[in-house]
C-alpha cells in the first residue's frame, strides 16, 4: 500500500499493519552513494517509504540557535553549524534520489523546511511531511496546503490546543491529514515515550490517521510494536546504515536489521490477531466434537419411561443430544432401553 492508498482507505480495524517510514534525514551526510545505500537497505528491511530532510542552514536556523539534542552524542552546540554540515543536497540530488527510490520500489519522501524546498519537492512526492518543529509555523503550513496534497504532521513538544490550531489551518484548506505522536527529545527514554498519546489522538480525531514518530533507542523494537498495538497506522523512525557512527541521528536510529526484526514481530502480531470475526475455526473441529458435552443417562431407563431432570446429567463427548436442548428432552418417552452412562440420541426418544 502506498500513502495515497492509505489516505483513501477507511479504517476497518482498530489495529492495522502500519505503513513504515524509514527516516533517513541527513544520515547520508552529503554522500549520494550513502543515500542510495540507505534507500536500498530500507527497502531490504521492509520499509514502505524512505524520508529525507531538505533544508538550507540559512533558512532553518539563526546563527546563534542552541542545540536541543544530546551533546554527548552530537557535540555541535549550534543548530546552524550542525545544519550547515548536512545541507548540501538540493533539487538535483533529490530528483536523483526519487529516481533511485522508484527503481528500488520504495516510496520517496522528504520533509521540506522552507518554501523553496517545498516547491520543488511538490513535483516528487504524493504527500507532504511537516516536522514537529513547524507545527506552529502557520504561514508555512498554509503554503504547503496550497498544493492540495495530504499532509502528515508530527506533534512533538505540543499541547493539544496547539495541535488543534495547526489542524484548523489544514482543514481550512480542505486538505487531508494524518497526525503522528512524537516526543521531540533525542534520544527519548522509554519512560518518556508517552505512547498513550496515540489513544488520545485517536479519540480526539477519530476519523483521521494517527501514527507515531519514534526517537527512542531501537533496542528490541518493542516501542514500535506497542505503538502498533495502540493503533498507530503510520510508524516513522530514524534510519541509518551504521548505528555506531558518531553524531547527528545515527545513535538513536534503527538499521536494516532492526527493520527486519520489527517486520518479523509484525508478522507474529497479525498472525496472532487473525481475522476480526467471531466463529469456530476449522482447527477447533475436534474440540467441538470431543470437548463439549452431551446429555447422559444417570441410571438405567426402561422403555416407555418419561424422562425427568433427575434422570439426566451431561458429559463429554458431544456426540449426542446437546445439554442446551435439555428442556426439549424432559417429559419425552423412551422408545428403547437406555443404559446407565449412555449418551442420549434422538432415536431412542418419542
Amino acid at each position: 500500500m502506498n500513502l495515497l492508498e492509505l489516505f483513501g482507505k477507511q479504517t476497518v480495524r482498530d489495529i492495522n499493519r502500519p505503513y513504515i517510514i524509514a527516516e533517513a534525514g541527513v544520515n547520508h551526510e552529503g554522500s549520494m552513494d550513502t543515500a542510495k545505500r540507505l534507500i536500498d537497505e530500507a527497502k531490504e528491511g521492509g520499509s514502505d517509504a524512505i524520508k529525507f530532510q531538505t533544508y538550507k542552514a540559512e533558512t532553518i536556523a539563526s546563527k546563534n540557535s542552541p542545540a536541543y539534542w544530546d551533546t554527548k552524542k552530537e557535540p555541535t552546540e549550534s543548530q546552524y553549524k550542525l545544519f550547515k554540515k548536512h545541507d548540501k543536497f538540493w533539487k538535483s540530488e533529490f530528483v536523483e534520489l526519487k529516481k533511485h527510490c522508484d527503481e528500488a520500489g520504495i516510496e520517496f519522501l522528504s520533509t521540506p523546511f522552507d518554501v523553496e524546498a517545498a516547491d520543488f519537492l511538490n513535483d516528487l512526492m504524493p504527500v507532504f511531511k511537516i516536522s514537529s518543529s513547524d507545527l506552529t509555523n502557520k504561514p508555512f503550513i498554509k503554503h504547503i496546503c496550497k498544493y492540495g496534497k495530504p499532509v502528515i504532521l508530527s506533534t512533538g513538544a505540543s499541547y493539544l490546543y496547539e495541535i488543534e490550531e495547526a489542524v484548523s489551518w489544514i482543514e481550512n484548506k480542505e486538505v487531508q491529514y494524518a497526525l503522528l505522536h512524537c516526543v521531540l527529545n533525542y534520544p527519548t527514554d522509554d519512560k518518556n515515550a508517552h505512547l498513550g498519546m496515540i489513544k488520545i489522538l485517536k479519540k480526539k480525531f477519530p476519523d483521521k490517521i494517527i501514527g507515531y514518530s519514534d526517537h527512542t533507542l531501537p533496542k528490541d523494537m518493542k516501542t514500535l510494536e506497542v505503538a502498533t498495538l495502540l493503533g498507530a497506522r503510520i510508524i516513522e523512525k530514524h534510519f541509518t546504515h551504521d548505528k555506531n557512527l558518531p553524531g547527528n541521528d545515527h545513535y538513536h536510529a534503527m538499521d536494516k536489521n532492526d527493520l527486519q526484526l520489527f517486520n518479523a514481530q509484525l508478522d507474529r502480531i497479525f498472525e496472532l490477531i487473525g481475522k476480526e470475526s467471531v466463529g469456530s475455526r476449522s482447527n477447533e473441529n475436534l474440540s467441538r466434537k470431543n470437548a463439549r458435552r452431551s446429555l447422559v443417562a444417570n441410571r438405567g431407563i426402561q422403555v416407555g419411561e418419561t424422562l425427568s431432570y433427575d434422570d439426566l446429567t451431561w458429559k463429554r463427548p458431544a456426540s449426542g443430544i446437546s445439554p442446551k436442548l435439555i428442556d426439549d428432552v424432559i417429559g419425552r418417552l423412551t422408545t428403547e432401553r437406555i443404559e446407565e452412562d449412555e449418551i442420549l440420541k434422538w432415536g431412542k426418544l418419542k
